[in-house]
């Protein structure tokens, strides 16, 4: 695949086919494309597809989240600073995008390799953490399946 700049951004395209899916699953459409990944006959409570991106080096695209001054763990709410590839489309403008970070379940840790954390997830957690990125940075988009993310009650896991 190649990363020219072009009229046309295959990642852009795939980020904003994933917001529009987002969004019909949350205004109660039951749309279905790429297997019914949101369809909320299959999936109730489901309203998130994670997602990883690479950048042009092939490598996947990490984000850091929960940074704070003195990094003192809350052991209420666990309130450690984390390195995440996993994403969630919150809105998308051209190609630019406000991307969620989403947590894995693998114990936080911001010095872990990329790799461990991608291998060592069972699950996901949203955040509200933010990032914006221009998504012609990036040559590849993985979706991932909408199983892996705890199904959105309202509350953030940070």
């Amino acid at each position: 695949m190649s990363c020219k700049d072009h009229d046309f951004n295959c990642v852009c395209e795939a980020v904003r086919n994933i917001a529009d899916l987002q969004d019909a699953v949350e205004d109660n459409c039951p749309t279905s494309c790429f297997s019914n990944l949101l369809n909320p006959a299959f999936a109730p409570g489901r309203d998130t597809i994670p997602f990883i991106l690479y950048t042009k080096k092939g490598k996947p695209f990490t984000a850091f989240g929960n940074i704070r001054p003195n990094q003192v763990a809350n052991p209420v709410v666990g309130m450690n600073a984390f390195k995440t590839p996993f994403f969630r489309v919150n809105n998308v403008d051209g190609c630019c995008a406000t991307l969620e970070l989403l947590e894995s379940n693998v114990e936080p840790d911001c010095k872990k390799d990329v790799e461990e954390i991608i291998c060592g997830t069972e699950r996901l957690f949203r955040t509200g953490n933010c990032i914006e990125v221009d998504l012609k940075c990036f040559c590849a988009i993985q979706c991932l399946t909408p199983e892996l993310v705890q199904a959105n009650t309202g509350q953030f896991r940070r």
